[in-house]
């Protein structure tokens, strides 16, 4: 299972989506000095499944994606590349933007 939570602003279509199981953690990379910190009012509450987050990924103008399965999925489906994922004290971690 996955968090998503919509976020609609200035015209833009952002999906935030993250393994359920990483909500309230927080990864540090403390050479990179990179803090990501996974929390429910960012992410949300709203449990979803796979079907509805490539749905959503797939309207996104913005996406902030967290966790392996949610990343894992948007590489998936063509909107984010695998060599530009960026991994936070263990945590993959990609955004992406449609311009």
């Amino acid at each position: 299972m996955f968090r998503v939570k919509v976020y609609r602003v200035q015209g833009e279509f952002l999906v935030a989506v993250c393994d359920s199981d990483i909500v309230g953690k927080t990864f540090r990379d403390e050479e990179r000095k990179l803090k990501l910190e996974i929390t429910e009012k960012f992410y949300g509450s709203e449990e979803v499944d796979e079907k509805r987050v490539r749905d959503l990924l797939k309207r996104a103008t913005i996406a902030n994606i967290s966790g392996e399965k949610a990343v894992k999925l948007a590489i998936e489906e063509g909107i984010i590349d695998k060599d530009r994922v960026l991994v936070i004290g263990g945590c993959p971690h990609a955004q992406m933007v449609v311009l």
